[in-house]
């Protein structure tokens, strides 16, 4: 699929394929493998295909923000690894990997998967502070949904370690993370007027727009991240919405 032409890539989807022989609105296979970290209070990776992501969960204990004194918070990273894609460098975050994390963050903050209150251990002074990091192992494509699924399947299994009020033991926990909700994102492309999920790279070079919606479990929206050059109408969102409330629906199966 290399050295493909917007002009044959628009005339397969003008026929209803893509690249690789799927349907438009059509995923590459989804694994979750669980546990991958035995460092991690939780951990999952994430095949989307050929695109990989690993993410760990970890707490740790902090002073909670002065205007959230009882809440505790979480702390998304990601780390885009020059082995997953040539084009990727080491070094400080770049504005990917910013936004990667930032998407992340926002659906599960948005949604208020997590019950913050019950994350506090002294009011004012000790909360638990979450920490997601994503690490991508294969770039073929689609890392925002792979992180996003990657990281509730963490979190869902994440366990809060024993604290005693001066030392945490991480070799025993205290119980689950207190999940209200489970978001999750799909990332909706616009080339042309063609309207695609879970593209790969070829495909993601000439996307003209895209929009990341966070869904929860009831079909509602949580968020929305735009990117691409072009701007979205009405009906676009609202047709790329519809989409995402469908594919996260069907994603949610596989969580």
């Amino acid at each position: 699929m290399n050295n493909v032409s917007k002009e044959y890539l628009l005339s397969l989807l003008q026929s209803g394929r893509r690249l690789d022989g799927r349907k438009l609105n059509e995923y590459r296979d989804i694994k979750i493998e669980l546990n991958v970290s035995k460092n991690a209070e939780g951990s999952a990776r994430v095949k989307l295909g050929n695109s990989e992501v690993i993410v760990g969960v970890k707490l740790e204990v902090g002073t909670p923000f002065p205007d959230m004194p009882d809440e505790g918070s979480i702390i998304v990273t990601a780390e885009l690894l020059p082995f997953s894609n040539p084009e990727f460098e080491s070094g400080p975050p770049n504005s990917q990997s910013i936004e990667l994390a930032r998407v992340v963050d926002r659906g599960i903050r948005e949604s208020k998967a997590l019950d913050f209150k019950k994350l506090c251990i002294v009011e004012g002074e000790k909360v638990w502070l979450v920490l997601i990091d994503i690490y991508t192992i294969n770039d073929e494509g689609n890392l925002q949904d792979a992180a996003a699924l990657a990281a509730m399947a963490a979190l869902m299994h994440a366990k809060i370690p024993k604290y005693d009020g001066n030392k945490v033991d991480y070799h025993e926990h205290s119980g689950n993370l207190p999940l209200t909700r489970k978001p999750l994102e799909c990332t909706v492309m616009k080339i042309g007027e063609h309207f695609i999920v879970d593209p790969v790279k070829e495909e993601e070079a000439f996307v003209d727009a895209r929009l990341t919606v966070a869904v929860i479990e009831d079909g509602n929206v949580c968020a929305m991240q735009k990117g691409g050059e072009k701007a979205l109408s009405i009906e676009d969102a609202e047709k790329m919405i519809e989409i995402a409330i469908e594919k996260t629906n069907e994603m949610r199966k596989k969580l």
